[in-house]
């Protein structure tokens, strides 16, 4: 095989590619990608980890037909380093790459074409949602998501289209996050579980303009957009009831501003116990008062202005579940390409300054109120965007005993 490509296109390409690659894994082959030629002026490239593949294609000049396989990160590392200019690879006969690009020149190791996993084969994509949507979803759900690999059922997100409504519901049985939207589409129907991996994958390969086609087979789903796919296996398992866990009685509302919240639990997380990471909210006429304390450490408290009339209630949560939907709900409905879909990444998987950053951008432009909705200390807590309609978000936490 050789050919010719451009030197951003082949570092833009690589960078979508690198989620799914594993870097240190029992079959050494998912290390590499598959490269090879489609027609006369495009090359496809292909990794996979056995549960998630990403596939793109991308134009080329293609000199002589073939496939090359090769280690996917180290390749990635140098078309990041090289000058800009068509970067020409040559494969030789002993499955070695040769790569030239301006004055750089490099001799790659390879591997057989043989070697490498058959992807599953691309079943059809009929329905499609724009890519805004998608990520609007998998940033203000994702982070609910267990990461207790023993919880399968829960370490993804459930899909449903239908009734003229995309859903994504996620949880990891201390909470539940839920996102609603109304679609024009009023014939696809889909009910399936996504894993984490494939949902962070597909807002890095998603554009914020663009559309995102989507369809199913038995094992599968596949996600079209601008020429790239991705398939993942679906999640097997029965996802627990959500429906039972909105709380459908609460009397107490409570308003305030995003951003005072935000900071005020994150001063207090530093003070909160570190076993339990627990926090109190005491919700008075006129105000809520974020307090936290330590056996060993001290304690503090602060005083964060909100819309509330009613009984003195106070309601125990863990910090960390009430700071990563204060990072991610901040956002609002995000663009999903390059930078924004890394910090849509950075998001749901924890990255919390990053997320932060994103938000605070988005509160500056219009401050964002948000809605806690309870019944007493012993029930669960609604918590939304206050005033929003275009999406129908609920977050629901379990309290803390006090």
């Amino acid at each position: 095989m050789e050919f010719k490509i451009k030197q951003s296109v082949l570092k833009e390409e690589l960078g979508f590619i690198q989620g799914v690659v594993e870097r240190k894994t029992t079959i050494p082959v998912l290390s590499n990608i598959l490269i090879e030629s489609i027609g006369d002026g495009e090359i496809r490239i292909v990794g996979t980890d056995l549960d998630v593949t990403i596939r793109c294609d991308a134009e080329a000049e293609i000199i002589k037909p073939g496939s090359i396989c090769i280690q996917a990160r180290k390749l990635f590392d140098i078309a990041r380093a090289l000058d800009p200019g068509d970067a020409h690879f040559k494969k030789e006969e002993n499955e070695w790459v040769t790569m030239k690009c301006g004055r750089a020149n490099f001799r790659l190791a390879g591997v057989s074409r043989d070697q490498f996993p058959e992807i599953p084969q691309f079943k059809s994509t009929p329905m499609k949602l724009p890519a805004e949507v998608f990520g609007y979803m998998i940033r203000n759900t994702a982070f609910a998501i267990t990461n207790e690999q023993s919880r399968f059922t829960l370490s993804g997100a459930k899909f449903i289209i239908g009734d003229g409504s995309a859903k994504m519901i996620t949880t990891d049985g201390h909470r539940l996050a839920y996102v609603e939207r109304a679609i024009d589409d009023k014939d696809g129907v889909m009910d399936t579980l996504i894993p984490k991996k494939a949902l962070l994958e597909l807002v890095k390969i998603s554009r914020g303009d663009g559309e995102v086609s989507f369809g199913e087979d038995t094992n599968h789903i596949y996600f079209e957009t601008e020429g790239r796919l991705l398939i993942t296996r679906k999640l097997s398992g029965n996802f627990p009831n959500y429906e039972m866990v909105m709380p459908k009685d609460s009397d107490h509302t409570a308003v305030f501003d995003l951003e005072e919240m935000r900071n005020a639990v994150r001063r207090m997380s530093l003070i909160a116990d570190e076993r339990n990471r627990s926090i109190r909210l005491t919700f008075r006429t006129g105000e809520i008062e974020v307090i936290a304390q330590s056996t060993e450490e001290g304690d503090g408290s602060e005083i964060v202005q909100a819309d509330y009339t009613g009984e003195e209630i106070q309601l125990g949560f863990n910090w960390q579940y009430l700071i990563e939907f204060l990072n991610n709900v901040g956002a609002g409905e995000m663009a999903v390409g390059g930078e924004s879909a890394a910090a849509a990444v950075d998001a749901v998987a924890g990255d919390s300054s990053t997320a932060a950053a994103t938000a605070t951008a988005t509160a500056r432009e219009g401050r964002t109120r948000i809605a806690f909705e309870f019944k007493d200390a012993n029930a669960g807590t609604q918590m939304s965007i206050a005033g929003e309609n275009t999406y129908n978000y609920k977050y629901i936490v379990m309290p803390l005993r006090i």
